[in-house]
């Protein structure tokens, strides 16, 4: 999403969770380590907070799309998810930090909320689900 050259204060958002991301990492491969804390997280909320004070309620379920910056998101939300189930499995065989498993649950709302943020500054807007009649 950076080499989409977001709004400066969306990018520095997206540089932090990139060195958060590294030191995740980081912990992951030194069994016992807790390198994530509950400051990382509480900055991610702070973050998410912020950028989702912007954005009109939702109403409807949102599709990925938006623009390739949001749809980069939507991707990127796609894939923490993944790598949160693949911790959660990972911690019924060692133990892992809970700070480590909230960060990516709260990255994953993030990028979600990330990716609204970029569709309506792309003037792409959201896609919304249209629902299917089941009459």
């Amino acid at each position: 999403m950076l080499a989409a050259v977001p709004p400066d204060d969306l990018a520095a958002c997206l540089l932090e969770v990139q060195h958060d991301l590294f030191t995740l990492g980081g912990e992951l491969s030194l069994p016992g380590q807790q390198l994530i804390d509950a400051e990382a997280v509480t900055r991610l909320e702070w973050s998410l907070d912020g950028f989702n004070e912007e954005l009109p309620p939702l109403r409807e379920f949102i599709l990925p799309g938006g623009g390739q910056a949001a749809s980069a998101c939507h991707l990127a939300r796609a894939v923490c998810r993944r790598a949160e189930r693949s911790v959660i499995a990972l911690a019924r065989a060692e133990s892992v930090g809970e700070a480590l498993r909230q960060y990516l649950n709260r990255l994953s709302d993030l990028l979600f909320v990330l990716a609204r943020v970029l569709a309506r500054e792309a003037g792409e807007g959201e896609v919304f689900w249209r629902k299917a009649d089941t009459e």
